[in-house]
């Protein structure tokens, strides 16, 4: 086993805990993946590594974004090439791992640089989505640049909104760019790909325990302090697992036990259709069950 190592799986696989090992075993960095974990404003909600657990092995792309700020695949390729590029000088084995597929697409099989939408018409089309609501606003996608619509998550308000922002900024569909695409960063024959797909009660139960553990940890707290940053509406940092439940919480309009069932019920879904993902995007991907089967083996095969 030689080359990077990429690790996918849905939220409370133990993707992270399976990183770290590798990482202090084989002498590695753990490079993030996750849209969320970006965020300096998370620590907590979107289950980044502890301050120990950066200590044990160097940590990178965690934290670095400001809460107000957007972010993107390929924001995230054009941070990751220097990470890269500072792992091979120092010998270390790159150990990308996070739930964004997105990302591990773009890493693999290549993206299209696609200049961002200003502003304005970011603001413009999220008004749009939610005066029409999601399937209306795809079923216009849909009407309108058909070949896009059929490769974007349709359920996914975030990709209808990137494909209506790629089609408005060049007047070409998020498909036709995407068909365009240069090499890949990293080629999928020149990595260790491995996709964790565990039980799925096991996964629920996982889902619910965190998320008990985030409100012991200070969840609340966080939510709190990102409200005090007066976010623009809209703001991607929102798409944290919990941050809306929290959020209502903290303007009163809800209970914390009804922030906490609700966000409970959005994270089991959110699993389940990161699983559903993995499965259909990542099936040449090696698949373990847990995290600790995983780092049995491949320690076993790097001897």
């Amino acid at each position: 086993m030689t080359g990077p190592i990429l690790i996918s799986g849905p939220t409370a696989s133990g993707k992270s805990a399976l990183a770290l090992g590798l990482a202090r075993r084989l002498g590695g960095a753990v490079i993030n993946a996750d849209a969320v974990q970006v965020y300096g404003c998370w620590r907590v909600l979107s289950a980044r590594p502890s301050l120990i657990d950066e200590a044990a092995a160097p940590h990178h792309l965690y934290g670095h974004i400001d809460a107000r700020e957007g972010h993107s695949a390929g924001r995230w390729l054009r941070d990751l090439a220097p990470v890269l590029d500072d792992c091979r000088a120092k010998g270390l084995r790159a150990i990308i791992v996070g739930g964004t597929g997105m990302y591990f697409s773009a890493l693999t099989l290549g993206l299209a640089d696609i200049p961002e939408p200003t502003p304005a018409l970011r603001a413009a089309l999220e008004a749009r989505l939610n005066a029409q609501g999601l399937q209306a606003f795809a079923a216009a996608l849909a009407a309108r640049d058909p070949a896009s619509a059929a490769r974007v998550d349709l359920a996914n308000p975030r990709r209808v909104l990137r494909a209506w922002e790629v089609l408005e900024t060049t007047g070409r569909g998020i498909a036709a760019h995407h068909d365009a695409t240069p090499p890949p960063l990293i080629a999928p024959d020149a990595a260790s790909l491995i996709r964790l797909i565990p039980d799925r009660a096991r996964l629920y139960a996982a889902c619910d325990a965190r998320f008990d553990l985030m409100l012991q940890s200070g969840a609340l707290e966080e939510a709190a302090a990102f409200a005090a940053l007066s976010p623009p509406a809209g703001a991607q940092a929102m798409q944290a697992l919990g941050a809306r439940e929290l959020a209502a919480h903290l303007r009163g309009e809800i209970t914390l036990g009804e922030a906490r069932a609700r966000a409970g019920r959005i994270t089991r879904n959110y699993a389940k259709r990161q699983s559903t993902w993995t499965r259909n995007q990542m099936g040449a991907w090696r698949a373990f069950d847990s995290g600790p089967a995983a780092l049995e083996v491949l320690l076993r095969e790097a001897r």
